[in-house]
């Protein structure tokens, strides 16, 4: 719920490998320091942890989701006999559906938007560790000035994006339940 620049700095302090959080905590445990943001080994896998940072958003969603559905419906299957699995498998993913299309598509789109983080913490170092297909479009069309190949950089990025997410709004009769809809 917070902007990713300053995330994303407070990450590359925990990160710090001379006086980090990250290594403060595993010298308790022995371990030697790490390097970790300048590390190639290292790098996209803290980028991976910080993302996991940004979980709430979608949470918020799920919980909104889970909050409307209706009471009544687990207190019938309840009254049926129903276990956890057969309300889970029939009633809450069901009704979820519509939550969890929402969030994948949210998902695929904003997988392939990583940008903010890479740039702020490494600027796609060390050793192009971290370089993700926005950063090298950004560095193409804004730093050496290539605004054609970055043009059609986007263009590709959009085409992708367009292609996934039409896969997912194409399957999505198939898995997608909404209340009130005669099948």
């Amino acid at each position: 719920m917070l902007p990713t620049a300053p995330v994303a700095l407070l990450w590359l302090q925990i990160f710090n490998p001379d006086s980090g959080l990250a290594n403060y905590v595993l010298s308790w445990f022995g371990v030697p320091p790490q390097k970790w943001i300048y590390s190639e080994d290292w790098a996209m896998p803290c980028l991976i942890m910080m993302s996991i940072w940004g979980i709430g958003t979608g949470l918020m969603i799920y919980l909104a989701g889970l909050q409307g559905i209706q009471r009544d419906l687990y207190d019938a299957a309840h009254v049926d006999g129903a276990g956890w699995w057969a309300e889970l498998r029939h009633i809450t993913l069901p009704m979820l559906s519509p939550t969890i299309f929402f969030n994948l598509v949210l998902s695929i789109i904003g997988s392939f938007l990583v940008f903010t983080q890479s740039f702020v913490m490494t600027n796609g170092g060390p050793n192009n560790a971290t370089l993700t297909y926005v950063l090298y479009l950004y560095k193409q069309g804004f730093q050496n000035f290539e605004f054609g190949y970055a043009s059609a950089l986007a263009w590709v990025l959009f085409m992708i994006v367009l292609v996934l997410s039409a896969l997912v709004f194409r399957s999505a009769p198939f898995w997608v339940h909404y209340e009130g809809d005669a099948r």
